[in-house]
């Protein structure tokens, strides 16, 4: 059986449906720089979003004992859809911590806003399952919670056009749905959309009127993710630069190229796997 100083040095396991959850594994290694990180991106699946629930639970299962096979010490569903249909689910299942974004992105939220007038942006899938209002409501049932689609941010942000002119212009008419709504804290609610942090900010002060505060899902969740470590002693006592591994289950065109946009670095251990054979 792993001793406690065993389990410490082993791997954060991270999924995500596609590449979006870069940006969380981006987040981790900034907080947890000692943490060896395996990722997952399931892009020959992507996306999720159109799937039945019972697929999504069959996706993220097969992934998750992907994970498993290289002894990660957690797990961390970086994938909105996949939080809200598949968490409880996996949590369930498993001895090792297993956390997603929706929960610390919701907490972050009601915790910033003053005027308990929270927005929510997300893909299509997302703001159709409200899991973002669901869990902020039951966090706090006063919150007025605003949700609204922005399904041209991915592209966008896959293609590197961060402020580009179209990219305003979308960001201003995405966001227009917002004006009288009076939020001061706006949820990103997709991996991708912290890519656009500047542009979206711009555009939701001018549409508001006043500061809007931004959360960003991935931030929270890899301080959620360190504080789970160090309550159960499983912070990497390393003190070497950590060596992380990359799997995807497809290597897309330009995969490496938009990956190492969103992760900020270089991708250099990317191997492509079948996850299929796992699971049910």
């Amino acid at each position: 059986m792993d001793t406690p100083q065993t389990l410490s040095d082993q791997p954060i396991g991270i999924f995500d449906s596609g590449i979006g959850g870069l940006t969380v594994v981006k987040e981790v290694m900034r907080q947890l720089p000692n943490e060896r990180i395996v990722y997952l991106g399931d892009t020959a699946r992507v996306p999720y979003g159109t799937k039945s629930d019972r697929t999504i639970k069959a996706f993220t299962l097969q992934s998750c004992l992907f994970l498993l096979e290289h002894d990660v010490k957690m797990i961390v569903i970086a994938c909105n859809t996949a939080s809200a249909v598949a968490l409880d689910f996996i949590a369930n299942m498993f001895k090792i911590p297993v956390i997603g974004v929706i929960v610390p992105g919701s907490s972050a939220a009601v915790g910033l806003s003053v005027k308990q007038r929270i927005g929510i942006i997300g893909t299509q899938t997302t703001v159709n399952s409200e899991a973002y209002p669901i869990t902020i409501k039951k966090m706090n049932a006063e919150t007025e919670v605003f949700s609204h689609a922005c399904s041209l941010f991915v592209p966008l942000a896959e293609e590197g056009w961060l402020d580009h002119d179209v990219t305003q212009q979308i960001s201003g008419e995405y966001l227009r749905h917002f004006e009288g709504s009076n939020i001061d804290t706006l949820v990103l609610g997709c991996t991708h959309y912290p890519m656009l942090s500047t542009t979206i900010q711009k555009s939701i002060d001018r549409i508001i009127g006043s500061p809007v505060g931004l959360i960003d899902s991935g931030v929270e969740t890899a301080k959620i993710a360190k504080k789970i470590l160090a309550d159960n002693k499983l912070l990497s006592a390393k003190t070497r630069r950590a060596q992380h591994k990359f799997y995807v289950t497809d290597m897309p065109k330009n995969f490496v190229k938009v990956g190492e946009r969103f992760l900020g670095s270089k991708m250099e251990d990317i191997e492509t796997v079948n996850v299929e054979i796992l699971g049910f």
